[in-house]
């Protein structure tokens, strides 16, 4: 299972209690907001592409998508989704639960602006009924981003 990457994870920095199992799906955005108890736009939406160098990961606010135009501008090329398929075997979590922790080697992660208006933000860990709520400071340094990006669009 994938949480018990995320969770393997997070113990290097005795961080694993954190992690909240919920008792229903969080594999939506919707869902996860139910379950967290908060507003949609906190809950962090990671999505997996590929990009020139290989698989990336963006996390956007829950309120917003990628933008194509501002994506082709960042990286350089089309924004291409990885299939559910391409997601669990390059990225190492399953669609729903899919997150920057516990990740395969070689995968970029990548924070959008969107997230920088809340103070806590809640990620999945790796499957469809988890999440860990985290400060924008904690979510630099556990995601092990590259940069800041702003590729998101209001939905």
């Amino acid at each position: 299972m994938s949480i018990t990457r995320a969770r393997e994870y997070f113990a290097k920095f005795g961080m694993e209690n954190r992690i909240i199992e919920f008792a229903t799906s969080s594999a939506t955005v919707a869902l996860a907001a139910v379950a967290a108890g908060c507003e949609e736009a906190r809950i962090c939406k990671t999505l997996s592409f590929m990009g020139k160098e290989g698989p990336l990961l963006i996390l956007v606010a829950g309120d917003v998508k990628i933008d194509n135009h501002k994506y082709k501008e960042q990286f350089g090329v089309k924004a291409k989704m990885l299939t559910a398929e391409q997601v669990e075997e390059l990225i190492g979590h399953a669609v729903g639960g899919v997150c920057p922790f516990g990740i395969k080697d070689g995968v970029t992660v990548y924070l959008d602006d969107s997230m920088r208006r809340f103070a806590t933000m809640f990620p999945a860990c790796g499957s469809s009924n988890s999440a860990i709520e985290l400060t924008i400071e904690e979510l630099e340094k556990y995601s092990g981003y590259k940069a800041w990006v702003n590729v998101g669009k209001t939905c």
